[in-house]
This record gives C-alpha cells, structure tokens and sequence, in this order.
C-alpha cells in the first residue's frame, strides 16, 4: 500500500473520496479520523473505500491502516458557500454524475439529441463570479524557497482572494517549518528536507479554486524544483490526429490494420502531426469502435498482433510521433468473462466488481446495453485496472481517458502520480464534457475542449455569431481553470457528424482555421483534412480533395513556425468591422507571443464562416500578406480580404 496522496480540498457539503493507492485486495484496510474542527459531527465508516463528506470549515486528518503499514491524509474544507457547481469540484461522485442530464459519450449510440450530439451545457450566467485561480512560482535563494502565488480574479465584494498553502503528509516537513506571509510561503534550506510539496488553493467569499502545487527536490548539492500539473512540453504545442482504428485503411488494404496505419505514417508527418491516437486496440465485443472490452491486456485479434502494434509504435517514434493510447477504465463489455460469471450470480467472485441496478442489470450511462460499468469501492477493480495501465503505459507516450468524468477522481490521481512517477513527460488527456476545472489538480495534463467545439458547430450552423468563439475560449478562465491548464481543439470526432459534412465547405475551411490560431493543441480526425464525409466510415483516401489536405498543411505549418500562435501564446480581441460579407459569420483577433524576444512579431487573424469573401478592417497596424496561403489580401484603404481564414503580421 502507498499513501493516499496529496491533501484534498472540498468545501462544507461535498464529498472526498478516500481509499489505499496500490491496494492488495487481501489485506484489511481501515480509515479512522484523528482530528476535526470543532463541532464537527464527520465520521468514517468501515470500508476501504468510501466517501467522507466534512460538516464544517477547516482541516480535518484522518488516518489509514493496513498490511502493516500507516499513513496520515489531511482534508482542507471551506465555508458551503464556495462549493463551485456540480462536476467541477474534488467530491462528484460517479453516482452523481449518472444523475446529470448534461454529460455525454457516445450521442450515436445514448441517443443524446441536440446540436452535433455533443449534450452541452453553459455553465452559470453573466452574473456569476469568476472562480479565483491560482499558479504557483518559485525562487531558490541563498537561504531560502520562496513559493509565491500569483491569484486572480477579486472576489465578488472586491478583495483580493486569501491563499491556503498545504504541506504533503508524506514529507517530512511541517508549518513549523516554514513561514506564510500574505501570498508567499517560505522555507529556510535549512530546514528543507528531501522532498517538499507545497499546494496552494485560491478561496474567496464565493468560490475556492483549482489546487495548484510545486515540488520541491534536493538533488546533490543544488535544489531543484518542479511544477507536476503542467503539461509535458512536448504536448502543449502537439497536432493530435485522431486513427479510428477499423477504418482508416482503404477496404482492400494488405495486411493486418496496424500495419495499414504504419504505411501512411509519412503522410501524417507530411501534414504537421506529431501525435497520434489510436482508438482501442484490446481485444472487444465486435463493436467496431472498440470501447467494450473483453480482455484488457491482450490486443484485439482483428487489428493484428502485439508484435505489430509495438511496430506501429516504434514506427511512429522514429519519425518523432508520439502515440496515445486509448485508456478505458469506467466499464468493460458485457461479454467480458468477468461480467459473464457475475450476471444473475451473486455469488460470483466477480459480482462487486460491478455496479447493479435493482432490477439485476448492470449499472450503466445512456442506457447503453452492451457495457457494464466497474464499481471503483471494490479494490479488486482498481488492483486490474492499475495493472491495465502498467502493462500499457510504458509501451506509449501517453493516455486519452475515456470517459473520465465517470471515473473517481481519486482514481485519476493515483493513475497521475503512478505513470508521473515513471516518466515525467507521460501524456494525460481526458474526454470529459464539458470539461472540468478541478481535473487540472494532478489529475490530467489537458482537456477536451468541449465548449469550443460545441459553439464551432453553432456557428457552423448559423445559431452563434463567430465572434463567440472567443467566449467559448475565455470561459476556461472564467469556470475557474488556471493559466496553466491546457486544451485540446477539435470540431469533430468519432462521436461527431463530420463538420464538412454537416456546416458545409465555407464554414469547414474556416474552422479549420480556428483550430490552428485558437490557443490549444490541435486535433485532427482521421479523414477530416481531406474530406471524408462519413463520421465512421472506411477512409476513401483516393478520393482525397488535396485542396482542404494543402489548406490543414499549411494551416499547421504555420502553427508550428510562428510563436504568436503556440498555446501559450495571449489571445486579445480585437476591433473590426465588416463593409461586406454576413458580419455574424466574421471574427477577428490577435495573438501575441509568450516570449518577448527579438523575433516575438504578434499578429491578428480573421475567420469568415460563410460563402463568399468578406471585406474586414481591423483596428490594428498589419502587414498585407496572409501568411497563410502567402496571397497579399490588404488593399490601399486597409480592408482585408477574407475567404475563409487570413493570419496577417502587426507592424510595430
């Protein structure tokens, strides 16, 4: 058994999942709670996993034991009032989550209805606060480590908000140790042992925010420290390209599916990817996406065999591709041979391996009949799976979670720190929609940006203005991620109609646009950069139309050449009018680069969703030549032409 983890937070009325990380089923674990504010009335049960749900403000420790091994975990729980709505904070349950109306998977096969099946929702109105946020900076002085915590936005009443700094449990070093003043904790070297953790959480009269934390190691002679909820370098600028795996082969294609995939590997590179992910590849029920599994450590039969994966993989390595592979931890197939012997016998060993509805049926989401979902209180499944993700982890570079919202976060933490513990630049990404601030908090690296790509469609469709992309994009700061959350763009999937299909060709080579210019890594969907009109059908790569190929090309080209369009790069509105066009399918904006260098040339980009070019002037000081297409689209009077997308330089 290892210890339960970081602190946790939560406020008054929510609930903290407790239970042993790298547990053994056979042993007997057991919670106790040694301390509690003052007329706290709390109390732990007897299970190894359960739910403790603090009464009143303040900090709480309670203690787990077993196989002979003790470990101390500190709950920090603020005032009801700042508790941040349902799916956005430490405490949502799975069986909280099954009761919300809004989340969606598979909106084929749930029969979630509703524009591009993507069952969203806008969270709160105008008159909500900002959720405060937090990021964390450190200075290693002569005689000191000074943490400081850069907050914002004020509270509702104007003040500034309070900063609560958290020591890790498992360190040793304790608030004697260190000093807090205002924003800034600091430890004297002298004090300093090994290995420091030190979290902070933003709280206001409203809200309290998304954890943030440094890690703090001596190494020899120096101190180094790092920040474990970034992202991996190597993933925040990435272009994702989505393989649904039993189709991206031509039909007629020789050899095993894997192999098909390895063969067009050079035209992926040629189109600017450098990531791949691959829809299940284990074995499964016959369904052809592949997320009902039937044996979570053997490759599907139908794809080819793991010699052939690992070849695919290396394959994509050598040409400086990273792989994804797609982690499903939420359920297995029904024809899963554990489910099989549990079904109608509760006397199955595998029986509370599962959730059950009264009736006898399994637990499920969307009523979907051919999954059974895991019940995350048995440590026999979090045994499985997290042996699933040692078998897998170090094949790849990373995992796209399905399905994460349903998963405890408990569990998506201990999945975080074990394949961080490993390898520090392992990749976690999670589908979760819409999306969640606290899923920042050393759970993943980057978020599906569900509410982008929901209002891509909607101005695709014609139902929002383009300028409200960039509302779509401000509302991660506003729900409460940090400044060093990250995001993943997208406007179809798997679980998409096809954008082209759907919007038609003017809105699509606009989109596309947005993609590659709207902070976030980009993704891509097989078939989506030549025009595949079919959302899962065999990909026609003959009848590719190398107009919209040469157009994501160049788009992505550009992308990874100009610092004004990386994903740290500060996203601005800017003011523009239309003379011609549909004013509501135009958007404009600027991007300035993170690094202030000699070569930090900022630039204002122009989106036209419909048919047609639009005459747009800008408020700003730009060259005449989109660096896109490299066409010169500014006449004398400074109005641009704009097709679909233009990316223009600003003149200093």
């Amino acid at each position: 058994m290892e210890h339960p983890g970081q602190p946790r937070v939560c406020a008054v009325g929510e609930a903290v999942e407790l239970a042993p990380r790298d547990p053994d089923p056979s042993v007997d674990y057991e919670w106790s709670l040694l301390r509690a504010p003052a007329g706290s009335a709390a109390t732990v049960g007897g299970e190894a996993v359960q739910w403790f749900e603090p009464d009143r403000p303040g900090r709480y420790r309670l203690r787990l034991t077993g196989g002979g091994a003790t470990h101390d975990l500190s709950v920090h729980a603020f005032a009801a009032e700042t508790a941040p709505g349902v799916g956005e904070r430490e405490g949502y349950s799975a069986d909280e989550t099954a009761r919300t109306d809004d989340l969606a998977g598979d909106p084929e096969e749930a029969g979630v209805s509703g524009p591009g099946g993507s069952g969203l929702r806008t969270r709160g109105g105008d008159d909500d606060p900002e959720r405060p946020r937090i990021h964390l900076r450190s200075d290693v002085g002569e005689d000191a480590v000074r943490v400081e915590a850069d907050v914002r936005p004020r509270g509702r009443g104007g003040d500034a908000p309070r900063v609560e700094f958290m020591l890790d449990d498992r360190d040793d070093l304790t608030e004697s140790d260190v000093t807090v003043e205002g924003t800034t904790l600091s430890v004297p070297l002298d004090r300093l042992p090994d290995r420091a953790r030190v979290y902070a959480v933003p709280v206001t009269e409203d809200a309290y925010g998304v954890q943030d934390a440094v890690d703090v190691r001596r190494d020899g002679g120096d101190v180094v420290v790092d920040r474990p909820y970034d992202p991996p370098e190597w993933a925040l600028d990435s272009t994702i390209y989505e393989v649904y795996v039993r189709t991206f082969a031509e039909a007629d294609h020789e050899g095993s599916a894997f192999e098909a995939i390895r063969g067009r590997l050079d035209d992926l590179a040629d189109l600017g990817v450098d990531t791949l992910w691959l829809t299940p590849v284990l074995q499964h029920d016959g369904a052809p996406h592949g997320y009902n599994i039937t044996d979570f450590f053997s490759i599907a039969s139908d794809l080819g065999t793991r010699e052939e994966y690992e070849a695919l993989v290396e394959a994509a390595h050598d040409r400086g591709m990273s792989v994804l592979f797609d982690l499903v931890c939420n359920h297995s197939a029904r024809d899963h041979p554990f489910f099989e012997d549990a079904y109608g016998n509760p006397d199955s060993e595998y029986y509370s391996w599962y959730e059950w509805q009264e009736d006898g049926e399994p637990g499920t989401y969307f009523e979907w009949e051919y999954i059974a979902n895991f019940d995350f209180t048995s440590l026999d499944v979090r045994r499985h799976l997290l042996d699933v993700v040692d078998e897998w982890a170090p094949l790849v570079d990373g995992f796209r979670c399905d399905m994460a919202w349903a998963v405890p976060n408990g569990f998506w933490r201990e999945v975080h720190d074990r394949v961080k513990e490993r390898d520090a630049e392992f990749f976690l990404l999670d589908e979760t929609i819409p999306y969640i601030p606290d899923f920042q908090a050393g759970l993943f690296d980057m978020h599906f940006d569900s509410t982008t790509a929901f209002c891509l469609r909607e101005v695709g469709d014609g139902n929002q203005r383009a300028e409200e992309v960039l509302d779509a994009v401000e509302e991660r700061r506003r729900i409460g991620f940090p400044e060093h959350a990250s995001f993943m763009l997208y406007h179809e999937n798997h679980d998409e109609s096809r954008y082209l299909a759907s919007y038609g060709e003017a809105a699509a080579f606009a989109s596309a646009g947005a993609l590659a210019t709207l902070p976030g890594a980009p993704m891509v969907y097989a078939g989506q950069e030549f025009g595949q009109l079919g959302k899962r059908d065999q990909l026609d790569h003959g009848s590719a139309r190398e107009d919209l190929r040469e157009h994501y090309r160049r788009l992505l080209a550009l992308r990874g050449e100009h610092p004004a369009l990386a994903h740290r790069a500060a996203l601005s509105r800017v003011d523009y009018e239309v003379s011609e066009g549909d004013a509501d399918a135009v958007v404009a904006y600027a991007r300035e680069p993170a690094d202030e260098g000699a070569d930090a040339e900022s630039v204002v980009v122009a989106l036209n969703f419909a048919e047609g070019t639009a005459a747009v002037t800008v408020d700003a000081d730009v060259g005449g030549t989109d660096l896109v297409a490299g066409d010169a689209v500014v006449d004398g009077d400074g109005t641009v032409a704009v097709d679909d997308v233009v990316v223009l330089p600003v003149r200093e």
